[in-house]
């Protein structure tokens, strides 16, 4: 057996040494073999420098380097598509998951049968304002969705290889990476995890809202349907509305009154169809981007150690001997 830690690299220069430690000490314990998967995000501290250092003494040690920042998923996408163990393990690369739960997690995956054991966070990370919109956030994800979405989920996920090749079967670019491994299926079992709390969240309100947009439009055409049942209400009550204003100028002669309430009602509908407008192109913001077929990220280059180099080099010569043979 043989597992693969992957971690992406970004500002975390001091805490790749100990996470590779921590990995080697892990699969020890579990007497498997392995592989650490390090993919610098375009890190701008000296993080890069750091791994290649350590895959040059460490064959264990594999070094992506990205042309830049990508985001934290589209680096670990990266990072799954090179992995070659028979268990993957993605995690945090600041050492707030420890790559030691991997023995908890694997002792859960074979007890309960699962492809799948992903950290549920003991306590949530962040303050209080951040954590009711990270709780609103799935409230709404779980109203305009047609999934239930777990809370409170960590990057901390130990996942089997059948699983991570029909997780890389996706193929969309703009997507949502913790929906996607919902989605994909397969036994999923939820293990709660102590995560430390080493530095303060990277995600802002702001990332927060993109990325409820990006889950609505991945996963939903809710919205979609809620704007063409609304303009069916919205019609259907200005129809009854006009209906009133001509039964009443015959019934009792009076007319309109003023000007106040058109403008108000003007305003309002005005409003009404900037919203719909909005959700609508959001939509074909989401197929604009997917249809450029841009890469989810650039590797520049791939390091590992000389000797791991070479045994690939010999595995290729083979292969291609094989085939010659055929």
């Amino acid at each position: 057996m043989k597992i693969s830690f992957i971690t992406t690299i970004y500002w975390t220069a001091d805490d790749i040494v100990p996470f590779a430690k921590a990995c080697c000490e892990a699969a020890g314990e579990l007497g498997s073999g392995y592989e650490v998967i390090f993919v610098n995000d375009g890190s701008p501290d000296n993080g890069l420098e750091i791994a290649r250092a350590l895959a040059e003494r460490d064959p264990q040690v594999i070094v992506v380097d990205l042309s830049r920042n990508f985001g934290q998923h589209k680096a670990l996408w990266t990072g799954l598509g090179l992995a070659t163990g028979d268990l993957i393990m993605i995690l945090d690369g600041d050492l707030e998951e420890d790559p030691r739960w991997a023995i908890e997690f694997f002792a859960a995956m074979k007890a309960s049968g699962a492809e799948v054991v992903y950290g549920v966070q003991q306590k949530p990370k962040g303050r209080l304002l951040y954590r009711l919109c990270r709780n609103a956030f799935y409230r709404m994800l779980d109203i305009v969705s047609d999934f239930e979405f777990p809370r409170d989920v960590s990057t901390a996920r130990l996942m089997t290889r059948r699983y991570v090749a029909a997780l890389l079967s996706h193929d969309e670019k703009e997507s949502f990476f913790a929906g996607l491994m919902h989605v994909t299926g397969f036994k999923q079992i939820p293990l709660t995890v102590h995560k430390q709390t080493r530095s303060p969240t990277t995600y802002t309100f702001a990332k927060l809202l993109r990325l409820f947009l990006v889950a609505i439009t991945a996963f939903s055409i809710t919205p979609l349907i809620g704007v063409f049942l609304a303009g069916i209400t919205i019609s259907a009550s200005a129809f009854l509305f006009i209906l009133f204003l001509i039964a009443r100028y015959f019934i009792t002669g009076v007319g309109v009154p003023g000007w106040t309430s058109v403008m108000a009602a003007l305003i309002l509908f005005s409003g009404i169809l900037t919203l719909f407008n909005g959700v609508i192109a959001i939509y074909i913001g989401t197929i604009f981007l997917e249809v450029k077929r841009r890469p989810r990220a650039i590797v520049t280059a791939v390091y590992r150690h000389e000797a791991t180099e070479a045994k690939n080099a010999v595995n290729e010569l083979h292969t291609v001997a094989r085939t010659d043979n055929t």
